[in-house]
């Protein structure tokens, strides 16, 4: 007896019965405010960097070519000169630092009076077949190079100018893949169908066969691991006769040579067979829990039936994240090409003597005059965009803001979409005569109840897990700097805060779930909320455990279903092994198969997670609803458990009466 109250008091109190609690509580006040004005003023900060980087900054410096004169090719002017002519594309490409490709474009001389860049060398006499590429005109690769002055080989030019094709050139590619596409797309979109039939109908059907179907999963998960030790008694027996040992082989780095070793097979035996044990103990001592987890799977089967507009709901999800991830993508754009251009004195042949008079990468102004100077090929070219005005000096900390934005909005979205689908099925749970009772448009009555009273929680929840992302982000980018020079003591840290930092982003997650899931209910701010949930949770972990293996296990089996259905489908029709219905519907003809079938299986995969996240939603919810029930009530006449009757039965309890029967004897 003391135990029990031992463990009441370390992991709270059970829920006590409130005889005005009929599922969501609908008369709610707002809650966290304070997050919620903090998150409002941060949006509206959000909104104000937006509009300084649309007013400052200037896409087309990544959008069009620039020539020496910094005027853009293709626009204003030079409306009908879309591409960028290089009059030496040979020594810029001997002398180029693809750093400050990768940072300014190539840097070379474009604009030039004829007589003056014939006298000059920088007007080759000779022209060679070329190509656009991004708006700029490179030679073709089969092109016959003349002999250059200077230059003993063209072997360095051919591989310039090949490296410059591979990194810009993605022309012919890029029209072949458009064109597979436009010439799939129909098909593709039935493939998507399919998978989204396949999704629906596994949600569907779960109530049928989830049972059977656990037990089938379990049994081939034990079936498996049983070959698994099989394979590793033939091996280790194998290598024990031989007298392969690990004293024989020492340490070495290359691991490939464990494999001819029996210490490796006899630690993989003894692993898989602990496995197998408490797979095997499971089974006997927690098949109770098993069967509650599996009527609870077929309940939420019942429910994602009951109300199939919440299988949709990713879309409004999957909408507002795309609106977050553009708008920060627009804003970093902006912000980045914002800035006056620079123009610095520039000469391919900066060593010479007659050059050392001029001082190089002094500013210089375009628009003026040719320069008159003995150095050869001295141009006023641009060089890079100024950073001193007030956008620019802050432009760090308004690309960290973004950031930060970015991550915020982003799990905010995803909380919602959380909380909203948590709301609409405690709404189904706590209906006692399902489907009567279930109220009206459940899904849009949760949405504009979490928005009008819980965004602060929300915003508080996502912020919280927002910090430690960053942390995350900025460990790694630590980490890529310092890989280097590390030592080994130095990575094996690096490695465990990597690692803390990884199973604290998975706790938040997992509480935050749960913490919407109550707010949902009954309406409290997200501390409180996650107290209790974690509190309830704590109190039947065991439960717990089960229920979320059981639920992995099938989802997992779910999306291998519909991924590898459809996988298998779009090869066989693309390849041309199954043909098509008539001549109004042919297999398309194709440069690349493999397109199609990896568009079709990146989106089957899409829908199954957004189906299956919603499944997997509504279990989460009808299982802390069914503890709660446990919790509060007793099968009383006053106070009769809201569970379906499966579960009744699974747990050895009953309802005395149903309310139509109080009515009747009334």
């Amino acid at each position: 007896m003391g135990g029990k109250q031992d463990g009441d008091e370390a992991y709270g109190k059970p829920a006590k019965y409130d005889p005005s609690f009929r599922g969501p509580i609908r008369n709610r006040s707002c809650t966290d405010i304070i997050c919620c004005v903090l998150f409002l003023l941060f949006i509206l900060g959000y909104i104000v960097v937006g509009i300084v980087a649309w007013v400052y900054g200037d896409p087309r410096q990544v959008l069009y070519p620039r020539n020496s004169t910094g005027a853009y090719c293709g626009v204003g002017a030079n409306k009908d000169k879309p591409y960028l002519l290089y009059f030496n594309i040979f020594s810029c490409i001997l002398a180029t630092n693809i750093i400050m490709v990768a940072e300014n474009g190539l840097q070379c001389p474009t604009a030039q009076p004829v007589i003056q860049s014939l006298q000059q060398e920088l007007c080759p006499g000779f022209l060679l077949p070329s190509t656009p590429a991004l708006g700029r005109c490179l030679p073709l690769l089969n092109s016959t190079l003349p002999e250059l002055p200077g230059i003993s080989s063209n072997t360095s030019i051919s591989q310039g100018i090949s490296g410059v094709l591979d990194s810009l050139n993605a022309r012919d590619i890029t029209v072949k893949i458009f064109e597979d596409v436009a010439q799939s797309w129909y098909w593709i979109l039935v493939a998507l169908g399919v998978a989204l039939v396949l999704s629906l109908l596994f949600i569907l059907l779960l109530r049928l066969v989830a049972g059977p179907l656990v037990l089938v999963l379990i049994l081939g998960v034990l079936g498996v691991l049983a070959y698994g030790i099989y394979h590793c008694w033939e091996e280790y027996r194998v290598l024990r006769d031989r007298g392969a040992s690990i004293t024989q082989l020492g340490i070495t780095s290359n691991l490939s040579a464990y494999r001819n070793v029996q210490e490796t097979w006899l630690a993989a035996l003894i692993v898989l067979a602990v496995l197998e044990a408490i797979l095997l103990l499971t089974l006997i001592f927690l098949r109770q829990r098993i069967r509650i987890a599996i009527a609870l799977l077929k309940e939420a089967s019942k429910a994602v039936g009951q109300m199939m507009s919440t299988l949709f709901y990713p879309l409004v999800t999957f909408v507002l994240l795309l609106i977050s991830i553009v708008y920060w993508a627009m804003t970093a754009l902006y912000l980045a090409t914002s800035g006056q251009p620079q123009y610095v004195f520039w000469a391919p042949n900066a060593s010479l003597p007659s050059c050392e008079k001029v001082q190089m990468n002094a500013s210089c102004d375009p628009t003026a005059q040719p320069v008159n100077s003995s150095c050869p090929g001295l141009r006023c070219v641009f060089q890079s965009y100024s950073s001193t005005g007030l956008v620019q000096r802050s432009l760090f900390n308004l690309q960290i803001y973004g950031v930060l934005g970015l991550f915020w909005t982003l799990n905010w979205v995803l909380a919602l979409g959380q909380c909203v689908l948590a709301g609409a099925f405690a709404s189904f749970y706590w209906a006692f005569h399902k489907p009567q009772d279930i109220p009206a448009f459940p899904l849009s009555s949760a949405f504009i109840r979490t928005l009008r009273y819980h965004t602060g929680s929300l915003a508080f929840g996502a912020l919280i897990l927002t910090l430690v992302q960053i942390a995350r982000v900025i460990l790694e980018y630590i980490d890529s700097k310092l890989r280097g020079a590390q030592n080994p003591v130095a990575r094996c840290i690096m490695c465990c805060f990597k690692c803390c930092l990884w199973c604290l982003e998975k706790f938040i997650k997992f509480l935050n779930r749960n913490a919407y899931i109550m707010i949902a209910i009954y309406g409290k701010n997200f501390c409180v909320s996650a107290k209790n949930a974690f509190m309830l949770l704590m109190r039947n972990i065991v439960r717990v455990f089960v229920l979320d293996k059981v639920t992995d296990l099938l989802l997992l089996f779910g999306k291998l279903l519909v991924v590898g259905g459809v996988g298998v489908l779009s090869f066989f029709f693309f390849t041309g092994r199954i043909q098509g219905l008539g001549r109004d519907f042919e297999n398309p003809s194709l440069n690349y198969y493999w397109l199609p079938i990896m568009i079709s299986i990146l989106g089957a995969y899409v829908i199954a997670s957004g189906f299956f996240s919603v499944f997997g939603m509504c279990v989460d919810t009808l299982f802390l609803c069914f503890l709660e029930d446990l919790e509060r009530n007793d099968g009383s006449l006053d106070r009769p458990y809201y569970m379906p009757k499966s579960l009744l039965k699974i747990l050895g309890k009953k309802n005395e009466a149903f309310p139509e029967d109080k009515k009747k004897k009334k």
